[in-house]
């Protein structure tokens, strides 16, 4: 939790305690008769209001970039304490509860916060100033953040004079005279004749002594034969070659992916068995090393070898690791892989592993929203957006790309059903978003839209509900003129748009049986 969050935490629990003696304490009766009969619906009360505010994110205060934004998400999610208390009351017939303590409580609670929030809000705008990105929200760049030059700046090598100087004569008299397959994937892909032996190494291992002794951008190529599924810390792996690669140089390498093993199960075993233990290996290899606790044991265990990935997490752990994947191919029952650096390993600390995630999204005034859903993609699978849009035919369909293989199958069963999408109830219990509106974009598919619709976008909110469902658009020209017509009908009338988009959709939805991609 971050300091500012969990300093506003611990001063409204003190809040809500001195709020609350002080009003036992006017009561014309003293301490020991109020305080026993009130001391345990208290606790229950403070519960809640400490479960709404981290609900309400309002302990968030470097989100706020406006004073009266921060003080009405506090008073916002006062007065839905106030409801649910109301609601308790009715529930179990405590209607001989003192009104003073019970809604003094609340009333004295908030006004303390509210004082306090503005202070402390105030102070560090005074500390910052309006450039300090801890206080205020930054714009966004619609780039990869991590990408530091433009993918094509590099230049092809000339070809060397000496033909034996060349990585490519090494590659196909020695390390890969035996794979020609592998050898003519590498050739027809990367300008080999133009890298020199000096400046390229080949690697059998599944450890990082090799890597960590060379000099650093000192290599234009690398190549790994071991799968990479036996790296105990694959990403720390991913940003040691990059170290060592000049800026445009290539990497190659290998993985087992799940698609292959799945291949092989089922073509050795019956079927019976071959479920069971895909279902077993799935769990085992898959799920343990993304759970914090059983991780521990997992690589305690297996040491990190014989790790099952996917194609997605594999390729997207590269493009996270400041990689452009140029090019992959199944061979032998492999998965070869060939990238370039193209940039520093990416700053995001905390990439999402598990069921929960949170995605970053643009929002109204082209602030950074962070959309809470349920995991329908693979791991490191928002790295990949832009390669699967320049790969995969590029077309847009509601909010998802058509032959997207970082869906999972589980993922594909929860987006028919609308599961994936229900944590977005707690964005707008934030305030973050509306019931109805545009769908909030990433910053890839953002840049995809027209100037001018990117700056009508970000004059209003995002919603859970999009006008995809409304008009059904093909593409996304069709889109981008369906969101014009929803956001122009809302600013003529916002409440009539409202309920019209919302019933039309969920008319699409239940009988028409539209489902999102």
């Amino acid at each position: 939790m971050k300091r500012s969050k969990l300093t506003f935490l611990i001063f409204d629990i003190l809040f809500i305690t001195i709020a609350f003696l002080y009003m036992i304490y006017l009561k014309p009766a003293s301490l020991r008769i109020y305080l026993p009969q009130y001391i345990k619906p208290f606790i229950g009360f403070a519960v809640v209001w400490l479960i709404a505010s981290l609900l309400g994110d309002k302990y968030n205060i470097s989100k706020f970039n406006k004073l009266i934004n921060l003080l009405y998400a506090i008073i916002r999610v006062d007065f839905i304490v106030v409801g649910i208390v109301l609601v308790a009351m009715y529930f179990f017939g405590r209607f001989e509860y003192s009104r003073l303590i019970v809604f003094g409580t609340i009333l004295l609670s908030g006004a303390l916060e509210i004082l306090f929030a503005a202070f402390y809000f105030l102070r560090k705008k005074n500390k910052y100033g309006l450039d300090d990105p801890t206080t205020f929200s930054l714009k966004p760049r619609y780039v990869f953040p991590h990408f530091s030059h433009d993918e094509n700046d590099f230049p092809i090598p000339k070809k060397l004079k000496e033909v034996q100087d060349s990585i490519e004569h090494k590659l196909g008299t020695k390390y890969l005279a035996t794979q020609y397959d592998v050898f003519e994937f590498l050739n027809s892909q990367i300008p080999l004749t133009s890298l020199h032996n000096s400046e390229s190494l080949v690697l059998n291992t599944h450890t990082l002594y090799n890597l960590e002794i060379a000099e650093s951008q000192s290599q234009e190529f690398f190549l790994n034969l071991h799968q990479i599924n036996d790296f105990r810390r694959l990403n720390q792996y991913f940003k040691q070659v990059n170290k060592n690669l000049k800026f445009g140089g290539f990497f190659v390498g290998c993985a087992r992916s799940i698609h292959v093993r799945y291949n092989y199960l089922f073509h050795k075993y019956p079927y019976p068995l071959a479920a069971l233990l895909h279902t077993t290996e799935s769990f085992v290899h898959r799920i343990l090393p993304k759970l914090p606790i059983f991780k521990v044991f997992y690589f305690a265990v297996t040491k990190g070898r014989n790790r099952t990935l996917s194609k997605a997490e594999t390729l997207g752990r590269l493009q996270y690791c400041g990689f452009k994947v140029l090019a992959v191919k199944e061979i032998d029952d492999k998965l070869y892989f060939i990238t370039r650096k193209v940039g520093v390993p990416s700053d995001d600390t905390d990439p999402s592993f598990g069921p929960f995630i949170k995605l970053k999204r643009i929002g109204k005034d082209s602030e950074i929203l962070y959309i809470y859903k349920f995991r329908t993609m693979h791991a490191y699978s928002e790295y990949l957006q832009k390669y699967i849009f320049d790969n995969y035919g590029g077309t847009i369909d509601g909010d998802g790309f058509q032959n997207d293989f970082r869906i999972t199958s589980w993922g594909k069963v929860f987006r028919k059903l609308w599961i994936d999408e229900l944590p977005q109830l707690l964005n707008w219990l934030r305030g973050d978003i509306s019931l109805v509106g545009v769908r909030a974009l990433s910053e890839h598919k953002f840049s995809l839209y027209s100037e001018e619709m990117q700056k009508l976008r970000i004059q209003f909110k995002p919603g859970i509900v999009p006008p995809f469902y409304v008009d059904l658009p093909k593409n996304l020209d069709e889109l981008q003129q369906s969101e014009r017509k929803y956001l122009e009908k809302y600013q003529k009338r916002p409440i009539r748009t409202q309920f019209e988009y919302f019933f039309k959709a969920w008319w699409n939805i239940l009988v028409r049986g539209v489902r999102s991609k």
